[in-house]
């Protein structure tokens, strides 16, 4: 209802007053792409005689019955800045300046692509520049839909100087400024990013449609407004989660809920540490409490204790014995917090969590090694089952939580915008289901090109060194997304950024945007890339690798090539040796007779990899092998609450 009486404003307001409008991709300041027909459309009086004059072009249309009207201008070379005069026969003209043609990139992914200038390495240099390069960027706003929109939220053009570039994507930003440097072309940046979503929300609908692998996920998605699936998601999510929980949410005390002496025998359980989402509560986003209690004796009570909690997603409150110790925002961040030895009691004591989950997971993700209670002379392992309770369902749709909602709002509406090619940082929300990603990532560069040009360059960046659990031996989600974004290369025009070097295991936001722009970049310009895996070659108790590019490589800082690893017909890896042969590295272990498989950088953290080429990139993480993978059972679902 609120779409439709905007709407009508608009169309009253355009046939009373004679108001020409343009999408909001079109405003002062922006970059049209160089060297091909530009697109240009927008709403006007029903029936109005539309005429654009641009340059030494002067292009006449006419509007539909319900005030479309769309015309094409001839292609441009890169100049400016220019101005353009759309005029209507009964409407006001509209004139947007300071234009600039050039090459437009669209930019889009998670955190790492949206993470602004502000927040990066290098910015404070950036800033002291007496030529800004010529940089325009335009930030698409955060919004969702069910069905595809025609229209962005409100947004504009900005120019690249001191007062505008902290809030510019810095990734792009270092593209940018680096394709400016070698082509003297200015460059337009469309930021269509938004941090923590997956890869099945940027995807359009028909894509999962026309794929074999997503027809049936798809079938179950209705097609109704956002409105009438919000409605129908929130009710029905209270009734199963009550069901599931067999509480009602309305019931929920907190005062309660922190009590030593509350009696939760009849509250749900769930394991800890372990998305809830992976646990029968799916989709559930919203403020959800967890407890559990443990027994302390005399001796444990004699100075303060340290407890370890892993990572939460996305907010805490901890609490112990009633008391908060500790509460942290950030979803990746490990909470260690203090308990005073003067709230220890000898006996029970609780332990409380009150979690915020604003969308994806939810809870307390780590492995469960990380969850401790460290006294003064014993360790308490707190993994295990808890109980929990929810306080508050979030009405509010997640962008997460059904499939192509971000596409429909931010990407659909640029359908008919040209743009040079594309650049792509996203992947960590998706390390549950890596295995996936070899078809889900493929499909969105298939879906785009589509829609923005068959062969158009898809460059994106593998994700960065993390510590997350896992290896060769046990399973790596994160290893295997690396995987699934080195065999995406396969794609025509693709290609890929290797950024293991400059990660930081720490911080699933390595602030080095710097070195990745510049290396997305190279990808452009097709001056330098890391070489990837090509074939292996067995040599009795030694296998051969050979890589694409076949170009010289060397070991970084060490005599000694580090994250080899070797495996026999058991699928058992062994840590190996491995040497430089020419362009190819042979690799072996004395504990390994009869190798089948290598594996290099198979973990999340594997900043330790050293292999490198002459000009410095890294040769990218990969396996041999075709053995079953951790998460190849794990897939996108949602589910339609009725």
């Amino acid at each position: 209802m609120k779409e439709k009486i905007i709407f009508l404003f608009i169309f009253v307001t355009q046939y009373c007053f004679g108001v020409i409008s343009l999408p909001y991709i079109f405003t002062d300041n922006m970059v049209l792409q160089r060297n091909t027909e530009i697109v240009i459309w927008g709403r006007s009086i029903p029936n109005e005689n539309i005429r654009i004059l641009f340059r030494n072009q002067n292009v006449h249309c006419t509007a539909d019955r319900n005030g479309n009207w769309k015309t094409t201008l001839q292609p441009i070379v890169s100049g400016g800045p220019y101005e353009m005069t759309i005029k209507g026969n009964r409407s006001e003209s509209l004139t947007l300046k300071n234009i600039l043609v050039g090459d437009v990139w669209l930019a889009s992914g998670q955190s790492n692509m949206e993470w602004n200038l502000a927040g990066v390495d290098g910015y404070q240099e950036e800033l002291k520049q007496e030529k800004f390069p010529l940089i325009r960027h335009i930030k698409i706003q955060r919004q969702i839909n069910s069905l595809p929109q025609e229209s962005l939220s409100e947004t504009h053009w900005e120019v690249a100087n001191s007062s505008t570039i902290g809030d510019f994507s810095a990734t792009a930003y270092f593209f940018a400024k680096k394709m400016f440097e070698e082509t003297g072309v200015p460059i337009g940046i469309i930021n269509s990013s938004w941090g923590g979503t997956v890869i099945e929300s940027w995807i359009p609908r028909d894509a999962f449609e026309q794929s074999s692998y997503f027809r049936e996920m798809i079938s179950k998605m209705p097609k109704i407004n956002i409105e009438e699936l919000q409605k129908r998601n929130i009710k029905g999510k209270t009734d199963f989660f009550e069901k599931l929980t067999k509480t009602r949410i309305s019931d929920f005390k907190e005062k309660q809920f922190l009590s030593n002496s509350y009696d939760d025998k009849a509250l749900a359980e769930i394991y800890v540490p372990k998305p809830w989402e992976n646990q029968g509560y799916t989709a559930l986003d919203g403020i959800i409490w967890v407890r559990k209690t443990i027994e302390l004796t005399d001796e444990d009570l004699k100075g303060d204790a340290i407890i370890h909690l892993g990572q939460i997603d996305d907010e805490d409150i901890t609490y112990f014995n009633g008391k908060e110790i500790g509460r942290m925002k950030q979803w990746s961040d490990e909470r260690v917090y203090t308990v005073p030895a003067s709230i220890l009691q000898k006996g029970k004591n609780t332990i409380a969590i009150r979690i915020v989950d604003t969308g994806g997971g939810g809870g307390l993700w780590s492995a469960p090694e990380f969850l401790k209670l460290q006294t003064t002379v014993r360790t308490l392992p707190l993994a295990g089952k808890w109980k929990m309770a929810i306080q508050k369902i979030f009405t509010d749709i997640d962008q997460n939580e059904f499939p192509s909602l971000i596409y429909n709002s931010m990407i659909h509406p640029l359908i008919n915008t040209k743009i040079s090619g594309i650049i792509w940082y996203q992947g960590e929300s998706n390390i549950e289901r890596a295995f996936e990603y070899n078809k889900s990532f493929p499909l969105l560069i298939e879906s785009w090109r589509q829609l923005f040009g068959d062969d158009l360059p898809f460059y994106y960046v593998q994700i960065a060194t993390y510590n997350s659990p896992g290896d060769s031996n046990i399973g790596c989600p994160w290893a295997e997304l690396r995987d699934a974004q080195l065999n995406t290369l396969k794609i025509k025009n693709t290609g890929m950024v290797v950024t293991t070097d400059i990660g930081n295991p720490e911080n699933i936001h390595p602030r080095n945007k710097m070195e990745v722009g510049k290396r997305l970049a190279m990808l452009a310009l097709s001056s330098y890339k890391s070489p990837v895996y090509l074939h292996m070659q067995k040599m009795n108790d030694s296998m051969r690798i050979s890589f694409t590019p076949d170009v010289k490589l060397s070991i970084r800082n060490s005599d000694v090539i580090k994250g080899f690893e070797i495996a026999g017909p058991d699928k058992i890896f062994h840590k190996a040796t491995a040497r430089l042969d020419g362009h190819q590295v042979v690799v072996y272990s004395d504990q390994v007779k009869e190798p089948v498989s290598v594996r290099y950088g198979w973990k999340g953290d594997d900043a330790e990899i050293n292999l490198i080429t002459d000009y410095g990139l890294p040769v990218s993480p990969f396996r041999t092998d075709n053995f079953d993978l951790s998460t190849k059972e794990n897939y996108f679902k949602f589910d339609i609450f009725k």
